[in-house]
């Protein structure tokens, strides 16, 4: 199994930017350099784990939340987020984005039993 390094560095920018820091103020959080924090979040780094957990502990989530595109058992980070991402939507909203979702997992599944996988 890879690591998908610049997906791990899209959930740390995304999460840093959550939480309304800079990659200054990441770094100093993380005991990391700025500019190691602008490759990690470009994926233009492997991360070591000592530095995955110190980005962690700094974004105040867990390593999963870093590593779920890479982990195949990551189901709930998954679905927590979709939770956090529909928590804020409106009635009609929800019942837009379920629908699409339905047309989605149902096209997905189509092609994927036509190809056999």
């Amino acid at each position: 199994m890879r690591l998908d390094y610049q997906a791990i560095g899209v959930r740390v920018r995304r999460l840093r930017k959550a939480k309304g820091l800079t990659q200054q103020a990441l770094a100093e959080l993380s005991e990391q350099e700025p500019s190691n924090i602008s490759h990690i979040e470009r994926g233009a780094t492997k991360l070591s784990l000592p530095t995955l957990v110190s980005l962690a502990n700094a974004l105040n989530v867990t390593a999963d939340q870093l590593l779920c595109d890479s982990l195949p058992a990551s189901q709930s980070v998954f679905q927590r987020e979709a939770e956090h991402l529909l928590a804020d939507c409106s009635h009609s909203e929800l019942q837009i984005i379920t629908e699409t979702i339905r047309t989605l997992k149902d096209s997905l599944r189509r092609t994927r039993h036509a190809s056999g996988k």
